[in-house]
């Protein structure tokens, strides 16, 4: 269950739910996707479109170029921070490729979106939940989006039925903005809401789905909306990896020099520990995010090694604050890849 607090306008953390949505294409995957915002047939028509073979080595190499180009004009200049920290590879291309890349300056194509099996829940359109079915004092909306689940799961094998009879696949759900008022929730309106346990309540239940199905989940959450902080707790305990997106946009850090190679600093909340009742919280603090002209990218945040006259007075005490924040997190990312493309 992977557990995504999006971004104040919505833009990158839509951005990394249709990249879910495409890779289980790509994998030949079943996917499922709900919403209560946008037409799941809407979203599946955004998805980003794959770059494969030559022109999957022609993007990646014009950006290899560049970053060599970067780290170059980077090896001239000498931060303190980066002093001690060993040297790391900048080329993806060095590495045996997992997963695949897109572009987001075009669009999938209605033949490969068409050959794999799609399912979608659309809120306003789906039939009111039977009155025999046990909702638990669950929103309706909550409910109808459970029965749905279980029922595409059992009805097309996921949780492991006549496994002689019917080929094993993948069921990749996808949930934009869970807990929004067009769910028929109001813990992103109210501050003590009517009823606070009907979140937690369904990723309960949908998590137990999860565990005894072929089937792996991301979730969207308007988490800078839920004033309660022990909803999102319980939310974040639910959950098996959390990540939030802070974007730059109407912030003062747009327009700051610090963050202008920058969209919006990533923070990894919680990540998966195997063999353990508890997950994982990352120490890696330096994580942020920018939309390049065709590919949405996660690197190391590097901050200006200098503090020229040019910089505000604001701005340098935001760098000297983030220096220190950061400090904690700077060893933690220096062997692997230096960024995430995707």
């Amino acid at each position: 269950l992977f557990f995504t607090e999006e971004d104040k306008y919505g833009l990158y953390s839509n951005l990394l739910f249709k990249y879910f949505l495409a890779e289980g294409i790509v994998c030949g995957h079943d996917l499922f996707v709900a919403s209560a915002k946008e037409h799941p047939d809407n979203i599946l028509k955004e998805l980003p479109a794959p770059l494969l073979d030559d022109s999957y080595r022609k993007e990646l190499g014009d950006e290899a170029a560049a970053m060599k180009s970067e780290d170059f004009q980077d090896s001239m200049k000498i931060a303190w921070r980066y002093q001690n920290l060993p040297k790391m590879e900048t080329s993806p291309t060095t590495y045996t490729r997992f997963g695949h890349y897109y572009d987001v300056s075009k669009k999938m194509s209605p033949e490969l979106c068409q050959s794999v099996k799609l399912h979608s829940f659309y809120l306003h359109e789906e039939l009111p939940v039977e009155p025999k079915m046990k909702t638990c004092n669950m929103n309706s909306g909550y409910a109808r989006l459970l029965q749905s689940i279980q029922r595409i799961i059992s009805q097309e094998g996921f949780d492991g039925s006549d496994p002689q009879k019917k080929q094993r696949n993948v069921l990749r759900i996808g949930i934009q903005s869970l807990g929004s008022i067009l769910w028929g929730d109001d813990v992103c309106c109210s501050d003590a809401p009517e009823d606070p346990q009907s979140l937690t309540k369904f990723l309960y239940v949908l998590r137990g789905l999860l565990r005894k199905s072929l089937s792996a989940c991301i979730i969207t959450v308007p988490a800078h909306l839920i004033q309660n902080k022990a909803i999102m707790e319980r939310v974040t305990n639910l959950s098996d990896m959390v990540v939030g997106l802070e974007s730059f946009i109407g912030s003062e850090r747009e327009t700051n020099p610090l963050y202008k190679d920058y969209h919006g600093l990533v923070h990894v909340h919680q990540i998966p520990r195997l063999n353990s009742l508890i997950c994982d919280v990352s120490d890696t603090k330096d994580l942020a995010f920018r939309l390049k002209r065709k590919q949405f990218t996660i690197e190391r945040l590097h901050l200006p090694p200098d503090l020229s006259d040019t910089v505000s007075r604001a701005s340098k005490q935001d760098l000297a604050g983030s220096t220190k924040l950061l400090s904690s997190g700077c060893g933690a990312m220096a062997i692997g890849k230096k960024h995430l493309d995707f």
